[in-house]
């Protein structure tokens, strides 16, 4: 295994401050990405990738990424949530690295759905 450079710490820092971000309640933004087994080999990967290039970009860092596994529906991946503060999450389904950009700008960042890549709105989650 190579050794750790000052760098690789501070990558490492960054990341864990930007989960602990969402932790406290600080992040405006969560996306989840759906990287089950199904997710990875329909593209999910791509997916991940294309965000993290878009957060490297435009410097994005209220807004947490992060992985789960398969939401249950394998036929529609790679699929990721958007759940913006004090809002229903937003399940988007066929994605493409094109489609999740678009997202990431008209949703996520403009603070508008876009219908037609998305499945459903609201959470899941029986209380």
């Amino acid at each position: 295994m190579p050794k750790l450079k000052i760098e690789d710490l501070d990558k490492i820092s960054q990341k864990v401050r930007k989960t602990t971000l969402l932790r406290e309640g600080a992040g405006r933004a969560k996306i989840t990405v759906h990287m089950g087994t199904c997710g990875i080999a329909a593209g999910a990967r791509g997916i991940m990738n294309a965000l993290l290039d878009e957060f490297d970009k435009k410097n994005i860092e209220d807004v947490i990424l992060t992985s789960s596994g398969c939401a249950g529906l394998c036929s529609r991946e790679p699929m990721a949530t958007i759940e913006l503060k004090d809002e229903a999450p937003v399940k988007y389904v066929d994605l493409t690295p094109e489609k999740i950009r678009e997202i990431l700008a008209e949703h996520v960042i403009g603070g508008k759905v876009i219908s037609k890549y998305a499945l459903a709105k609201g959470s899941e989650r029986v209380s």
